[in-house]
């Protein structure tokens, strides 16, 4: 292998593998958390409350979050930008899942920056904080519902598909059994991260 193949190579493992740990690993523990809305206010608002006040909590955030969505993004859209799409002559489902992964990425991305923008910022601006109230006024808009909706079911695709790729290039699952029997538990946790989320959209606009 040239230089160039070669950090090809372990770029291309590192973004794969920053897409389950730490951000899949992350997201896992941000709907687990989420799921506190269906306990009600003050069970959401505990668990917020103890998060913030974790030791170095910026500093966690900023190395295991902030940096390595931001290195998976960026990779992501160059392996786009420079990756070649046969659907026209090769209508596979590899092809289809190809395109879906790259076109949910960028969907998750917007998704995420709007969710940071709406939990973060605004709140940095205006002095205020993630609370079970803020969260019930940013979805209640019927347009800011269905763009969390469909940012959700983007990233959970993501994470699902992206799992399932993760098993496959890191030599986990080599046979067509093993491969299947990955496809499906991928996409069986994806259906339910998206479930769990999807419950808890819904419980705030009732």
């Amino acid at each position: 292998m040239t230089p160039t193949s070669t950090r090809s190579f372990w770029l291309r493992r590192l973004h794969s593998l920053s897409g389950v740990f730490p951000i899949g690993a992350f997201l896992l523990e941000h709907m687990f958390t989420n799921s506190f809305i269906l306990q009600g206010p003050e069970a959401y608002n505990e668990k917020i409350e103890f998060l913030r006040h974790l030791p170095y909590v910026a500093v966690l955030e900023i190395v295991f979050i902030g940096l390595p969505i931001l290195y998976h993004a960026g990779y992501g859209i160059y392996v786009w930008m420079t990756g070649k799409v046969n659907l026209r002559w090769y209508p596979y489902a590899q092809n289809w899942l190809y395109v879906l992964q790259r076109w949910t990425g960028v969907m998750a991305l917007v998704y995420i920056g709007v969710h940071v923008y709406e939990t973060r910022i605004v709140n940095a601006l205006y002095g205020t904080e993630v609370s079970f109230a803020r969260m019930q006024e940013i979805v209640s808009q019927p347009q800011m519902f269905w763009f969390y909706v469909i940012g959700l079911l983007a990233v959970c695709f993501h994470f699902a598909n992206g799992l399932w790729g993760f098993c496959v290039s890191w030599g986990m699952t080599i046979g067509p059994k093993s491969q299947r029997a990955a496809g499906i538990f991928s996409g069986i946790l994806g259906l339910t991260i998206f479930g769990a989320g999807l419950n808890a959209l819904i419980y705030l606009i009732q």
